[in-house]
């Protein structure tokens, strides 16, 4: 059997976390296995699907690189032939038509919770050998509903939770079609499943109630049922469910916070899947890796510090050219204009060490492009009376070398020689004259990446 896997969102919302792990997954599976990988939006919803969400979820998943092979398909671009299979079902018997009013629904319920018993609709408009069925009442459309098994169990072996087996007579008979003619969520997919020949069905574990009634429309229509694996709930760091107020509600946003996509993969690999005391590798390693076996059945927590570890590492090893068009990128959004010149990988060079972030890394460098205003207190610590002689005599220096680090780095241990002072009683002020701030890497390979021009004009501007 071929693999096929699905990613199958509604387009209710944003790509969140927990659906970007889902089509990590599936994607991940197809690729070890050299099946194929398929994108559908199910968007049935009609009130609440919209072409943004839509948009968010392809940017998403283009974002993280998770292609597919197949897709997307649009479920509302399929109605035709959902109609047409729950005609099938109804003239074959495993669907009826069922004229139960909402006020008639509402008071079953009532009834039935008044006697303690669980809700679930009474098949008063299923149709049995030997039973006679009410009139149909005039002026009220019917809604078509799946004749589920009334005895025996369905049960399935979960690939992530194991066996699980529930009893046909603990599911009701459900709506399949609307009053409208509009099939419902559960028999779309079951259709599409079917059509698509998808192999295993690796989803989050909200669908295990779902799965013994699409089960029992599988086998109802003679297809083939997919193996199922239900991925356990995402916490977030405080170990409650992971939800907006935890910070990123799309995947996107990790995009705007600074993060590679890189390091949202391998961290999202890596959440609720292991392989041994592997926790850095790449998407290739990954899907020779990856199976089934090895996802906890227990809730993954979400971890930001490890998440920002990670992207840390891949900002390290990123390559230079990517990381010069996304700090371009970042610094135009914070009004900085810089191009991709020399001067700017020389800085990209000498910060991407310090950086956990991409925006970090653009605002660290911000202040060889656009002169930085000094914090007040760095100023008045670091810039003294005392300073200032030291420092005006470092300008003298530096104005007559050839302009290289090592020349620098000489001029500054000249003059604090010269001047019997420590050498942060130069480099300190020089970082708050020169940065902005009283933290950098070596003021020398700074100085030169400023050049010789900017360097200068900066210090005097503390001279004069």
């Amino acid at each position: 059997m071929q693999v096929r896997t699905r990613f199958a969102p509604s387009p209710t919302g944003f790509l969140h976390i927990g659906g970007a792990r889902t089509a990590l997954f599936s994607w991940a599976y197809a690729k070890r296995h050299q099946g194929q990988f398929i994108l559908r939006i199910e968007d049935t919803d009609v009130a609440r699907s919209t072409p943004e969400a839509v948009q968010a979820i392809l940017d998403g998943m283009e974002w993280l690189g998770l292609d597919y092979d197949e897709g997307p398909f649009y479920q509302m671009q399929r109605m035709a032939q959902y109609k047409t299979i729950i005609q099938q079902m109804l003239a074959d018997g495993s669907a009826y038509l069922c004229y139960c009013s909402k006020e008639e629904l509402d008071a079953l319920r009532e009834q039935q919770m008044q006697q303690g018993v669980k809700p679930r609709y009474d098949g008063r408009w299923r149709p049995e050998d030997g039973k006679d069925l009410p009139v149909p009442p005039q002026g009220v459309p019917p809604v078509v509903r799946f004749k589920n098994p009334s005895t025996g169990v369905v049960a399935w072996d979960d690939l992530v939770k194991g066996r699980i087996e529930i009893a046909n007579a603990e599911l009701d008979d459900l709506i399949i079609a609307r009053a409208d003619g509009t099939p419902t969520y559960n028999f779309c997919v079951v259709v599409d499943d079917w059509e698509m020949q998808i192999s295993h069905v690796i989803r989050g574990d909200d669908h295990v109630n779902n799965t013994p009634r699409q089960i029992n429309m599988l086998k109802a229509l003679g297809a083939n049922i997919p193996q199922y694996a239900h991925l356990s709930m995402i916490l977030g760091d405080d170990g409650q469910k992971l939800s907006k107020r935890h910070g990123a509600v799309s995947v996107m946003q990790y995009d705007e916070e600074g993060y590679l996509p890189e390091a949202v993969l391998n961290y999202l690999a890596r959440l609720g899947w292991s392989h041994g005391d592997e926790e850095v590798f790449d998407m290739q390693q990954f899907c020779q890796w990856f199976d089934l076996d090895h996802i906890t059945a227990s809730a993954a927590q979400f971890n930001t510090e490890k998440l920002n570890w990670l992207n840390a590492h891949y900002i390290k090893t990123c390559p230079q050219e990517k990381l010069i068009t996304e700090t371009i990128k970042r610094l135009k959004a914070k009004g900085v204009f810089a191009e991709a010149t020399s001067q700017l990988s020389d800085a990209i060079a000498l910060y991407r060490e310090r950086a956990n972030n991409l925006n970090q890394l653009a605002q660290d460098i911000a202040f060889f492009f656009v002169a930085p205003v000094a914090n007040n207190m760095d100023v008045e610590k670091h810039i003294t009376p005392e300073a200032l002689p030291i420092m005006s005599a470092f300008v003298t220096k530096v104005s007559k070398i050839d302009w290289s680090v090592e020349a620098i780095h000489m001029a500054m241990n000249d003059i604090v020689t010269e001047h019997q002072v420590k050498f942060p009683k130069l480099a300190m002020p020089l970082r708050v004259m020169l940065t902005g701030g009283a933290q950098s890497p070596s003021i020398d390979q700074v100085m030169f990446i400023l050049g010789r021009e900017v360097a200068l004009q900066r210090i005097n501007a503390y001279l004069s």
